[in-house]
């Protein structure tokens, strides 16, 4: 996205609807995320490439979550 990234947009949507479930995604290495930081301790994530399957399966298990 041109102007903001996925983080920042999910962390404003939060500030308005603390409820919504948010799902990263990246095609980025597993450890090159973590690296950078992008992801904290219960943050919901799925490595590209992921099949249907796969993301159904996860985006179920962050729906299920409470």
């Amino acid at each position: 996205m041109p102007v903001l990234g996925g983080g920042e947009l999910a962390e404003r949507l939060l500030l308005m609807h603390p409820e919504m479930r948010v799902l990263y995604m990246s095609g980025y290495p597993d450890d090159a995320v973590g690296r950078h930081g992008v992801l904290r301790e219960g943050v919901n994530f799925i490595q590209k490439p992921f099949s249907l399957e796969g993301l159904l399966g996860k985006v179920r298990e962050v729906l299920d979550k409470s």
